[in-house]
């Protein structure tokens, strides 16, 4: 049971990168849409790979997007991924500001390297709200 719990959760993962590709692909796939067309081809990869158990928790993985995904859910939830990010932005600049205000040259770096990760996952958050 566990092993299945695994596989649909690392399923879901593996979506959430491949639903950005296959809205790439899809240009006129938007929302739901595209999500539901991501898993497809994933899939279609994991039938024609033979990997049984990543076609399952896809299957699994799809039949939820087709049951519960709505349009206006899902920009709702990238709405507040969007938030969270600008959050933790914020939270980042002021850590660094605080380094910089000591001269921990160490800290200033490490503040810097977290904050430029947040601001990555904040335009990769925008992206994403876009679709």
């Amino acid at each position: 049971m566990k092993l299945l719990s695994s596989l649909a959760l690392s399923a879901v993962f593996c979506l959430s990168a491949h639903s950005a590709l296959a809205a790439e692909q899809q240009p006129g796939l938007t929302g739901c849409a595209a999500k539901r067309q991501a898993i497809s081809e994933q899939i279609e990869q994991a039938r024609a790979h033979g990997n049984s158990a990543q076609q399952a928790g896809l299957e699994k993985a799809l039949s939820e997007v087709t049951e519960h995904c709505t349009d206006a859910s899902l920009r709702k939830e990238r709405e507040q991924k969007v938030l969270d990010a600008r959050h933790e932005v914020n939270q980042r600049t002021k850590d660094l500001d605080k380094a910089m205000k000591k001269g921990d040259a160490e800290k200033i770096n490490k503040r810097k390297d977290k904050l430029a990760e947040s601001k990555k996952e904040l335009q990769s958050a925008l992206d994403e709200l876009e679709r």
